[in-house]
């Protein structure tokens, strides 16, 4: 078993765990830690937003802002660790898949330099299916927030 390092916590998921426990990898992989992980019932996923991440070239030249969309693909991506983690999912041929999102809402920008902490808590679990609700934070102001569901599905 592996140990924590000195600076992180029992409930600490480093990169190269997210990694193995997700199949989602460069430019897509969108989460860069998670701490606070509550097997079955809470995770913080943490997103480091740099200026170099490809869709800023796009969106927008002039005032770079985080696509929406992409912060809700990181609060699944968070949502899919913790599931991962709290079922112990043999990844070799099982995939977590996203099915719903419900009443997603926008409420400010996510920009370059911005760190993206994004508390995903378990509403409902039922066997391989779990319903999260998520807010994306930057600071203490919300960026984005949703409910979604995620379930695990073989693909082999």
């Amino acid at each position: 078993m592996r140990k924590a390092p000195v600076n992180e916590a029992p409930g600490d998921i480093d990169i190269s765990e997210i990694v193995k426990r997700i199949p989602h990898r460069y430019p897509f992989l969108l989460v860069d830690r998670a701490e606070d992980y509550k097997p079955h019932e809470s995770i913080v996923g943490i997103k480091c937003v740099s200026i170099n991440e490809p869709f800023f070239v796009g969106h927008f030249p002039e005032y770079p802002v985080m696509p929406g969309v992409l912060i809700v693909e990181a609060l699944a991506q968070t949502g899919a660790v913790l599931m991962s983690k709290s079922l112990n999912v043999d990844v070799a041929g099982k995939t977590i898949f996203f099915t719903s999102l419900d009443n997603c809402r926008f409420r400010a920008p996510v920009r370059p330099g911005d760190v993206l902490r994004m508390p995903v808590e378990v509403v409902r679990a039922r066997g391989d299916m779990f319903k999260f609700r998520g807010r994306g934070l930057v600071g203490d102001r919300v960026a984005a927030e949703a409910e979604f569901a995620a379930m695990v599905v073989e693909t082999q």
